[in-house]
């Protein structure tokens, strides 16, 4: 591999990756990390709407990059600047406590919610008020596996970018459209607009999950609105909801986390979306 390129955590080109760990330089540059082998892979793969990649740089130990040959060379094939570096430059660059030997800088990637509505969504995740980044990584992740169509962030949840969203993600961010920063009213009457029924998850809801599959009523696009990890969904966001749907406690546990939660309520309207002809496999490419 030769001698690495960046000997010193004080290059220019460190410092500017450094700095997308805040939120005002991402937004300002446009830019983001991901960390690791598999977030990598996918930025690797991932193009934007033009068509232009989205990994614009790469950052990997001596060793990282021989163990990981295959991202390296498809990254150069891309285009992407590669930088081999020492551990101390890795440990600059990324934002964990033991680093993978292996990150990338890339572009945002955020679709506008006006193009999501206008691909006909059947299956959608609505994040409001949520504000831990670990449980919004999580859920997108959960979106992506049960086979959503997209995921809408509100303006009063957290930095889709955030480092722990990203890596909490594990690649499903490249995965699927995200909108962000989106008013919670103006996600709820676009979706609404669009033939998407709406159901905010919340454990006091009037409504049991079991009992609206048990109705069929689950078959049709629906998008599910995940409050806060604390307090849940405000009155006034439950009030813009068809239904406001509890996920049943069988046993003795006090509540489902958020990102549990999800997966519940996501898996189930793909189950019965699937049933009725209407949603694409979650096993499908």
């Amino acid at each position: 591999m030769g001698t690495p390129e960046l000997i010193s955590p004080r290059s220019p080109r460190v410092t500017a990756a450094k700095r997308l760990a805040k939120r005002s330089f991402r937004g300002k540059e446009r830019r983001f990390i991901a960390e690791g082998p598999q977030a990598v892979r996918e930025a690797v793969e991932h193009r934007g709407d033009g068509g232009e990649a989205t990994l614009i740089e790469l950052f990997a130990t001596v060793e990282a990059a021989e163990r990981y040959d295959d991202i390296v060379s498809a990254a150069r094939a891309a285009g992407a600047r590669v930088h081999l570096a020492p551990d101390e430059v890795l440990a600059e660059v990324s934002q964990t406590v033991t680093p993978q030997g292996i990150v990338g800088v890339c572009r945002f990637l955020d679709s506008p919610f006006e193009e999501i509505l206008a691909a006909r969504p059947r299956l959608v995740a609505v994040l409001a008020h949520v504000r831990d980044p670990g449980n919004a990584g999580t859920v997108l992740r959960c979106a992506d596996a049960a086979g959503a169509d997209a995921v809408v962030l509100t303006d009063a949840s957290v930095d889709l970018y955030n480092p722990k969203s990203v890596r909490a993600s594990v690649g499903s961010l490249f995965h699927l459209p995200v909108a962000v920063g989106v008013p919670v009213e103006q996600a709820v009457s676009g979706l609404k607009s669009a033939g998407v029924r709406i159901l905010a998850a919340d454990g006091a809801g009037d409504d049991d999950l079991d009992d609206e599959l048990d109705a069929g009523t689950m078959g049709g696009p629906s998008a599910w609105v995940f409050g806060n990890e604390a307090w849940g969904l405000p009155e006034e966001t439950r009030a813009l909801a068809d239904a406001v749907v509890r996920v049943p406690i069988h046993g003795r546990a006090e509540s489902l986390n958020l990102a549990t939660a999800a997966a519940v309520c996501l898996y189930a309207s793909a189950r019965a979306q699937r049933a009725s002809g209407g949603c694409r496999s979650v096993t499908s490419s």
